[in-house]
């Protein structure tokens, strides 16, 4: 049977004039795309241009909530009440969806942006939050977690359908955590390295960790991540994607969008 994994970024992230990514250059990469709300990136007519690309190219489609922090793109913490975390993600998905309704297009996903996921690794209002937004609006919506968060953690306590994702273009602590941004050698710009990556974590289930050792994303079955995601504001995100596409292909692993996401 052929192994297969999802190819996701992280896409719609510019605003006005100013442009950020490559969009139609990845898309055609791609199996999946996160398309940010307007939050921390993103406006009406640029959340409707990313739609209309991504049903072009045939793509899964996630709503991508951040934190309202357009100045910081949402990579700022911000101290935000569980109560004000639910509404606003509650809000960006419905914006999202809508959007896509009217284009004919359905929505596959959710995935917390930047600081927000950040913040639901570890603190379990804010993740029960965004998982009790996603389930209100629609039970059998998905999310897209780290794997070993309390994000997947609430997700599962609450029944959403989670979606283990990896990112092989940044750098993972030993308990799992992406290494902050502060950190050098964080962020991951040599395609050839990203796509070694990559083919390990869909192959072999682990990763070196910035601070020794390894990070095995599971303990019974080296298929356990269901997607790997490519920052779109990675400079060398097309590149990126291109190269871990082949390397996967490479390496007996298909690129499709999910189809069953894990329920247990």
């Amino acid at each position: 049977m052929t192994r297969s994994i999802d190819l996701n970024a992280d896409a719609g992230e510019s605003y006005g004039a100013w442009i950020m990514g490559d969009d139609a250059a990845l898309f055609s990469l791609l199996s999946s795309v996160n398309v940010a709300c307007g939050f921390h990136a993103g406006d009406p007519l640029t959340m409707q241009r990313t739609l209309v690309l991504a049903g072009q190219h045939h793509l899964g489609i996630g709503a991508h909530p951040s934190y309202p922090d357009l100045p910081g793109f949402g990579r700022r913490i911000l101290e935000a009440a569980p109560d004000q975390v639910y509404a606003d993600t509650l809000y960006q998905i419905s914006a999202l969806a809508g959007m896509a309704g009217a284009a004919g297009l359905d929505l596959q996903h959710v995935k917390a942006h930047g600081a927000l996921s950040t913040r639901a690794w570890t603190h379990a209002p804010t993740a029960q939050a965004i998982a009790q937004a996603t389930r209100d609006f629609n039970p059998a919506l998905p999310l897209l977690v780290l794997p070993a968060t309390e994000l997947e953690h609430q997700a599962r306590a609450l029944g959403v359908p989670v979606v283990l994702e990896t990112f092989p273009e940044r750098a993972y602590l030993s308990d799992g955590r992406l290494a902050p941004r502060s950190m050098p050698g964080s962020s991951i710009h040599d395609p050839a390295e990203a796509a070694r990556r990559a083919v390990m974590m869909a192959t072999e289930g682990r990763i070196e960790a910035i601070d020794g050792g390894y990070f095995a994303f599971t303990q019974n079955s080296p298929f356990e991540v269901d997607s790997l995601c490519i920052h779109g504001d990675n400079p060398n995100a097309v590149q990126i994607a291109r190269a871990v596409r082949e390397a996967l292909a490479a390496a007996g692993v298909e690129v499709r969008s999910f189809v069953q996401p894990r329920l247990s």
